[in-house]
């Protein structure tokens, strides 16, 4: 069975609405979000709590890749139906807190494509789109102060210097995708 785009392989195209219009426009593509450099591509929603628990921690590395001029943007797949506090109108209020676009995959079209399995999950991508790492932020989602690795933090600084992370996949830590039935 695929689990969707690895590391190595080219990332699918998407467009989708922004749920933050204090960064980007109302409409995003892939293409808008990757940099001359690259760009990170987050799983992501509103409830879960390993999101909740990692949140200052993605805020600081979209400061990082910003800072480095890499894109940096979320993606809300969850079904919004079955799962009210992950629907657009609550991804508007939540997106006041965030600094980076937020785009709502309200088919689930594009999380089915790229095998996203949770939430948060991050996509790194060189500046060709090709998924240089994929997986976790690192091992402690829910508690910052028992993380001891920086899986993501260490691809884009090997991203930044042209070499292969030393880790390019890991599975990552969070609720499931919430899919429709």
């Amino acid at each position: 069975m695929s689990r969707g785009i690895e590391p190595g392989e080219a990332a699918l195209p998407f467009e989708l609405p922004n749920a933050n219009q204090s960064v980007g426009s109302s409409n995003l593509t892939l293409s808008d979000v990757i940099t001359e450099h690259g760009a990170v591509v987050m799983f992501t929603c509103n409830h879960c709590p390993y999101v909740v628990g990692s949140e200052e921690r993605i805020e600081q590395i979209a400061t990082k890749a910003k800072a480095a001029g890499i894109g940096f943007v979320g993606i809300n797949s969850n079904d919004p139906v079955m799962y009210q506090s992950d629907d657009w109108s609550h991804m508007v209020t939540r997106a006041d807190t965030m600094s980076y676009p937020y785009l709502h995959d309200e088919t689930q079209q594009v999380a089915t494509s790229w095998g996203a399995e949770r939430t948060p999950e991050f996509y790194l991508l060189n500046n060709g789109g090709i998924i240089t790492y994929r997986g976790r932020l690192d091992d402690s989602p829910q508690n910052p102060n028992a993380a001891t690795t920086s899986e993501l933090s260490d691809a884009i600084d090997a991203l930044l210097t042209g070499t292969t992370p030393a880790v390019s996949r890991t599975e990552s830590i969070g609720c499931s995708v919430k899919w429709k039935v």
